[in-house]
């Protein structure tokens, strides 16, 4: 290879290198200037719907007696919820169980005893969405006349809460924006155009009711008291900057 090839080899490689470094140079040149801000806001609403379970329990000597004693109780149980106009869609099998009982020996003297079968043990939960939440506590209260002995741990939620996460959302796109005004004041610069929003839901914590006892109440329905939800939304804005 010659003098003056080895000279037009380097120069097309050096120029080979300085483009890309260039086109980032300008790229980086280019880059506008921008500030993102994030807003928060919560939106509350009464709720109108209340998600229950509820189980009964079934100990027998056999599985053939624990299940057929579990089953015609939790048949009452749903001949009853659906008296008091639960729809079958609200009805929902969320658990059943068939266990068998052991009561296991002391074999702390150095004996291997084999554990002793007792009985078995059925267990059925259900699901149930209570729509109208003035028939909580009276549903609560009959559930377990008709054979409920477990569960009862309710949550109180909204069939369609869109309204207020609708709410939540305006109120926290105004924060940001609010955020942003006072940001580009303090630096002395104008806020452009919006470039990116993006946004997170946040569902309501559960509001739990306290588990209900399983004991009949002679007196009155089961006290319920529903409370609010509280819906949270953040976004976050990206503000381009005027130059």
């Amino acid at each position: 290879m010659t003098l003056r090839s080895i000279r037009l080899t380097t120069l097309i490689l050096a120029t080979m290198i300085a483009v890309p470094v260039a086109v980032r140079a300008a790229e980086q040149e280019k880059r506008e200037a921008v500030v993102v801000v994030s807003g928060e806001a919560d939106s509350s609403v009464a709720p109108d719907m209340a998600v229950v379970t509820l189980g009964v329990l079934t100990l027998e000597k056999t599985a053939r007696a624990a299940l057929d004693g579990n089953s015609q109780a939790m048949s009452a149980v749903l001949k009853g919820l659906k008296d008091e106009g639960i729809a079958d869609k609200d009805l929902q099998t969320s658990d059943f169980s068939i266990q068998p009982q052991y009561v296991y020996p002391d074999n702390s003297n150095g004996e291997q005893k084999p554990p002793v079968l007792t009985g078995y043990q059925v267990s059925n939960t259900l699901t149930v969405r209570i729509r109208d939440l003035k028939k909580l506590g009276a549903i609560l209260d009959r559930t377990v006349t008709l054979g409920v002995n477990q569960g009862g741990d309710i949550r109180f939620t909204n069939d369609n809460p869109e309204q207020t996460i609708a709410q939540a959302r305006k109120l926290a796109v105004q924060n940001a924006f609010a955020k942003a005004r006072t940001l580009a004041g303090a630096a002395g610069v104008k806020l452009g155009r919006v470039i990116e929003i993006s946004e997170a839901s946040t569902p309501p914590e559960p509001q739990p009711l306290q588990r209900m006892s399983m004991a009949k109440r002679a007196d009155a329905a089961v006290p319920v008291a529903a409370g609010e939800n509280t819906y949270t939304v953040s976004v976050s804005i990206t503000f381009a900057i005027e130059q």
